[in-house]
This record gives C-alpha cells, sequence and structure tokens, in this order.
C-alpha cells in the first residue's frame, strides 16, 4: 500500500530492524499520512498560505526544535501547521530534517489540504482545519524490533516503569521531551532506554495524557520485543536496548 493512500485513521506496523542506525544524526523517512483527501489548487490564496507556513516553520523549528503557525486571511484560506524535532537533535539537523520532509510531504501529498509525515529526526503537520492545541488522535503508527527479550513480562514491566518515568519529565519540561535509561537486572549487562515527546502546542496535563495512552499502546504492537515506538500526530515515545539518543 503506497503512503499516500493512508487515511488519516490507519494504523501502520512497520518494523524497526529495517531502519537501526548505525550513528547519531540519521534522518530517516519512517511514514506519511495525506490526512485531507479535498484538493487545493496551485496559485490560490490556501496555496499561498501553505508556502508562508512551511517557510516561517522551518526557520522557526531550528532556533527552538519546535513551530507553530497558521496563515491565511479568511477561514477558508487558512493553513494551520506545526513541526517538531527530537530534544536531542541540533538546530542544523533540525533545520534539514524539517526541509526535507516538507519538500517531501508535498510530493507525497500534492495538493491535498491537509497531511503529516513523520521522519527520526522531525515531524510536520498542516491542515486546513485548526488542530492546534488539541490531541491528535487519528494519525498514529506502530514500529518495533522483530527481536524478542528473553524474560517478557520483567522487561515489559521495566520499560513500562522507565517511560512513565520518562512522560512525568516529559510533561513537566517546557520542551515536553525527556530521554534516559534503565538498567534491567542486577548483575547483567543489559539496559533499556527510553524517550518521551510531545508537540508544545499541548497543555502539561494534554501531554501527560498524549503519554501514557502511547505507552499503554505499546504492548498492542511490541509485546516482549527488544524495541518499540509509538508515533503520532502529538506525541511519541520510543524504547530500545541500545543507546538512540544523544545525552
Amino acid at each position: 500500500m503506497s503512503s499516500s493512500k493512508l487515511t488519516a485513521t490507519t494504523v501502520l506496523l512497520l518494523t524497526l530492524t529495517l531502519l537501526l542506525q548505525t550513528s547519531f544524526g540519521a534522518n530517516n523517512f519512517l511514514s506519511c499520512v495525506c490526512s485531507n483527501p479535498q484538493n487545493f489548487t496551485s496559485n490560490t490564496p490556501f496555496d499561498s498560505s501553505l508556502k508562508t507556513l512551511i517557510t516561517v516553520l522551518t526557520s522557526k523549528t531550528s532556533l527552538t526544535g519546535f513551530g507553530q503557525a497558521s496563515f491565511g486571511q479568511y477561514h477558508d484560506q487558512q493553513a494551520y501547521g506545526l513541526s517538531l524535532c527530537r530534544g536531542d537533535v541540533s538546530s542544523s539537523d533540525c533545520k534539514t530534517c524539517v526541509s526535507e520532509a516538507t519538500t517531501e510531504l508535498l510530493k507525497r501529498c500534492s495538493y491535498k489540504k491537509g497531511a503529516i509525515i513523520w521522519y527520526d529526526n522531525c515531524l510536520f503537520k498542516y491542515s486546513d482545519k485548526d488542530f492546534l492545541g488539541r490531541i491528535d488522535h487519528a494519525n498514529k503508527f506502530y514500529m518495533l524490533n522483530v527481536n524478542n527479550v528473553t524474560n517478557p513480562d520483567a522487561f515489559n514491566y521495566k520499560t513500562k516503569e522507565l517511560l512513565s518515568r520518562l512522560a512525568e519529565e516529559a510533561h513537566g519540561n517546557p520542551k515536553m521531551y525527556a530521554a534516559g535509561e534503565l538498567k534491567l537486572e542486577e548483575g547483567k549487562n543489559m539496559t533499556v532506554y527510553g524517550l518521551t515527546q510531545c508537540t508544545r502546542d499541548l497543555s502539561s496535563d494534554d501531554c501527560k495524557k498524549c503519554l501514557y495512552d502511547s505507552i499503554g499502546e505499546l504492548p498492542n504492537c511490541c509485546n516482549g520485543k527488544q524495541g518499540g515506538r509509538v508515533l503520532g500526530g502529538s506525541c511519541n515515545v520510543q524504547y530500545e536496548i541500545y543507546p538512540f539518543f544523544k545525552e
């Protein structure tokens, strides 16, 4: 199935092993959803609003790691959008990611009035409807490492413990981002690493809700797996048995 044909409610199951990184800074494309099937035409007010939105958010996000904005004089001309870079990504890598993401998004969802795209380092989302400040329940997908752990129950318990702790840290952090690690067993050389992050248009309470809902979905996709992610339009959670983020 082509990602350009996915609906906003489609949940994808992808394998993380295809995307394992050999170094930090990889900027892998993950997924794209054309969330509004309605079309717009070139050289129209909405087209102009969207182009302005992309230009402004590309610049703004590189400075702060997050941007949100809307442009358009009248209701039917307005474009709303946000962009987010992962909390450990440098300003230059952030700008590169958002630039690549918007270029790819316009190819995959050409002249669609709503779309969202995910990369390892960033996400970008726009719509002709005002979605800012609300949890995105529609756009979500899973990724997993197909390798199993030897003690699933204990591993799942510790992973949830780590991600829950990081969710508490993230929703109280101005960047709404937290990353950390937890040693699984005394005397055993195994550690689980985790990351939680929200888009900063959410309130602290909504960030917390979004993260805990995503953590609660991990057993559905990634039970006993060595790595997993739940990525959405408002927040994402990830865990691995190797360090995948910068300190």
